[in-house]
């Protein structure tokens, strides 16, 4: 007897979320899967003695305030206090960045705010500068994951939004894998910009985190594609929200909505199911789909697949171009949501 499927099924292809400019404001808190996280949930590595200073100064910086304590001055100083008006957490993927960055928002005193990078960059562009600096000045604490610059107007409008946050007293702790001096080689000519990018790096105090990806642990490699057959049977035994889509369709619809609704794309979604999923050959489709995964992975959405290995969806030039650090980010995220559906 055939089982009856009690999921709903939708389709990511044919999403168009909407977003109010106070809804992007009243959205930047963190995600569902670092709703509940804090200091004390994070684990270190023993092995990684950078991951636990990351997380002591972290805590430090948020319970004195900001302020340059004697921990910050131990660290980064011998003793001498600080310029630094944030703390920009630098470290390759999987070492825990999103957790401790997460955890900074929890201790802090509110109002305060969490986003990507992209986020506050469509903030602005929903808001227009002025109304978001404006409404950014009133947090206590601005939180901002993945920070990165692609290209050479984000690198000017996001170091004057720096600096007039600080000037406006607001603390600023930034996530990246990129050391601030370092941002936007291999995308753009970063060396044309370097007084921005030098003026941005002057907002913070470095804190390096060592390690391997957390995820890759025991998982390394995604699991073997499934046949279509197995795919419909997921669908019969789902529960909750499944979307269901041919990858090609999915990918080419993200050219249709902007990032920073990618998250509202997946609202209440549990399950995502591809058909045939192939390597992508255009970078900026490439770049899209890795801004899909990290919002799926925020939501920890459950991944199957028929086609391609999950780790051949990036050609071996992107792997290897200025964008690496995302793919594999990406690739990492991927994995951990693949076996998360198969468990």
């Amino acid at each position: 007897m055939a089982l009856v499927s009690t999921a709903q099924i939708i389709h990511l292809s044919e999403a168009d979320p909407r977003i109010s400019p106070d809804e992007l404001i009243d959205g930047l808190v963190p995600p569902p899967q670092f709703e509940d996280v804090s200091f004390g949930s994070y684990r270190p590595d023993p092995a990684q003695p950078t991951q636990t200073q990351a997380r002591d100064t972290l805590n430090d910086f948020v319970s004195s305030g900001g302020g340059s304590s004697r921990l910050l001055g131990r660290l980064f100083g011998g003793g001498r206090r600080s310029k630094a008006k944030g703390v920009y957490l630098d470290g390759g993927y999987g070492v825990g960045k999103t957790h401790l960055l997460a955890s900074t928002w929890h201790a802090s005193e509110k109002p305060a705010t969490f986003g990507t990078f992209v986020e506050y960059t469509n903030l602005i562009g929903a808001l227009g500068f002025v109304r978001a600096r404006d409404e950014l000045s009133q947090m206590r604490l601005v939180c901002i994951d993945e920070f990165e610059l692609d290209d050479p107007g984000d690198t000017v409008m996001m170091s004057r939004l720096m600096r007039e946050l600080t000037d406006a007293g607001v603390k600023i702790v930034a996530t990246s894998n990129t050391l601030p001096g370092s941002l936007g080689q291999g995308r753009f000519a970063a060396q044309d910009f370097l007084r921005e990018i030098q003026a941005l790096s002057e907002q913070f105090t470095i804190v390096s985190i060592d390690g391997d990806d957390y995820r890759s642990r025991g998982l390394p490699e995604p699991p073997a594609p499934q046949t279509t057959e197995e795919l419909d049977a997921v669908l019969a035994e789902a529960t909750g929200t499944v979307a269901r889509d041919r990858f090609d369709v999915a990918v080419e619809h993200l050219s249709t909505i902007h990032p920073s609704r990618y998250g509202r794309m997946l609202d209440q979604v549990d399950t995502i199911v591809w058909d045939e999923v192939r390597t992508i050959e255009n970078e900026g489709v490439a770049l899209r789909f890795v801004a899909l995964v990290d919002r799926m992975y925020d939501r920890d959405v459950a991944v199957h697949a028929s086609g391609v290995k999950l780790d051949d969806v990036f050609t071996d030039e992107m792997i290897a171009g200025g964008y690496r650090k995302k793919y594999l980010r990406c690739l990492s995220r991927l994995t951990a949501l693949a076996h998360k559906a198969r468990s």
